[in-house]
């Protein structure tokens, strides 16, 4: 299909009847009296510009994390594309809430509907029963319709090369691990960060500490604190703003971070991030659903697709880690989904077997909560 460059202008429109946002910690909703979408135009005088797409956020698109990644990754659509999005940001969780604004986003002309939240999937799946001619993919989710589709990546591949730089980095042997909720997502990053850490240093251990939360950048900091106090030299996150790097930086210990290179934000402490990447997926599935040959699915792709990525290592990381990563890249990106990260022996932190010698875990227990329950022998901590 013939791409088309979109306009770098972006214009806010005043959605009255959008659903209200939520504060940091998302346990309370409030209402504002109007609530904006921004809206940015593709390819004026073109078809592909009257095709209208709503994203809905659950964080800012300034938070230097998650957000900011996914809204990226929609600006190299409309860039790709031409077509015209809208997207409103710090949206509740709250299911009847989220399915108003894909209402409001249906009423103002959008055909398709893209959300960025695992928590949004409930209120996404009513709108879409409800809407069976306008398009619905939701990222990290696991509900499927006629018009709904669920897409994510396999960021653990990235989580395990990250898991190599914290594991040559350390000097106390001691990792702190930054965790939002223990649903199978976080569970399995934790897991291949740590298997990452112990092909390099069987010695070295990671600490976790769930926070309950995604956008709580003061909750996220103190959590790093109380590792750093414990000892950890290195700490990783699987959250969305950049708290934990800033604690790294202030204590002068080392960060990884996540969703975007957060090395702007902890510039002294930053080895490098496992980042998203999502744009090729997206335009693929925009450009289907504008010819007519979208159908749903679940896509859990490696890094191979170019949906994953680890950020660029920095100047901080010790001599030699470079080389040792970028081969173990190379060999994650030529495999593609035969990966060999979740291959025994795999033993937990109880004792338990959890893989015998040579078995892999296939895609469907990755993303089970029901095998995707424990958490590697080197990990200290429990799956809250």
């Amino acid at each position: 299909m013939k791409k088309f460059l979109g306009l770098s202008l972006a214009v806010v429109l005043s959605l009255s009847m959008l659903a209200g946002c939520t504060s940091n910690n998302d346990t309370e909703t409030k209402a504002p009296e109007a609530t904006e979408a921004a809206t940015e135009a593709g390819a004026s005088n073109d078809a592909a510009s009257e095709f209208k797409i709503g994203f809905i956020y659950d964080g800012e698109v300034g938070d230097g994390g998650y957000t900011q990644a996914h809204d990226d990754a929609r600006k190299e659509l409309v860039a790709a594309t031409g077509v015209t999005t809208m997207y409103v940001e710090g949206s509740s969780s709250d299911s009847a809430a989220i399915e108003k604004i894909c209402e409001d986003f249906i009423s103002n002309g959008c055909q398709m509907i893209i959300g960025t939240s695992f928590a949004f999937q409930d209120g996404m799946l009513v709108a879409a029963e409800n809407n069976p001619d306008i398009i619905f993919e939701h990222f990290s989710g696991y509900y499927l319709a006629d018009n709904y589709g669920n897409y994510f990546g396999k960021m653990y591949q990235m989580r395990y090369l990250a898991g190599m730089v914290a594991g040559l980095q350390t000097e106390t042997n001691k990792i702190g691990y930054v965790a939002a909720f223990a649903i199978p997502e976080v569970v399995r990053g934790i897991n291949a960060f740590a298997l990452g850490v112990q092909a390099v240093n069987p010695d070295a251990t990671v600490e976790v500490s769930w926070t309950s939360t995604w956008n709580d950048s003061a909750l996220e900091k103190d959590a790093a604190t109380a590792l750093i106090s414990k000892g950890c030299d290195v700490i990783a996150q699987h959250q969305n703003t950049t708290g934990a790097q800033v604690a790294a930086e202030e204590a002068g210990v080392w960060g990884i971070g996540y969703n975007k290179d957060m090395a702007y934000a902890a510039p002294n402490a930053a080895l490098t991030a496992p980042i998203w990447t999502t744009s090729a997926y997206l335009i693929t599935r925009v450009e289907a659903a504008m010819n007519g040959t979208w159908t749903s699915g679940s896509y859990f792709g490696p890094a191979s697709d170019n949906v994953v990525d680890l950020a660029p290592l920095t100047d901080n990381v010790k001599e030699g880690t470079a080389e040792i990563v970028e081969a173990k890249h190379k060999e994650i990106i030529a495999n593609g989904n035969n990966d060999g990260i979740f291959v025994g022996p795999i033993i937990d932190n109880a004792g338990n077997v959890i893989l015998e010698d040579g078995v892999a875990m296939g895609d469907g227990e990755l993303l089970s909560p029901d095998t995707m329950s424990w958490l590697n022998e080197n990990v200290i901590g429990t799956v809250q």
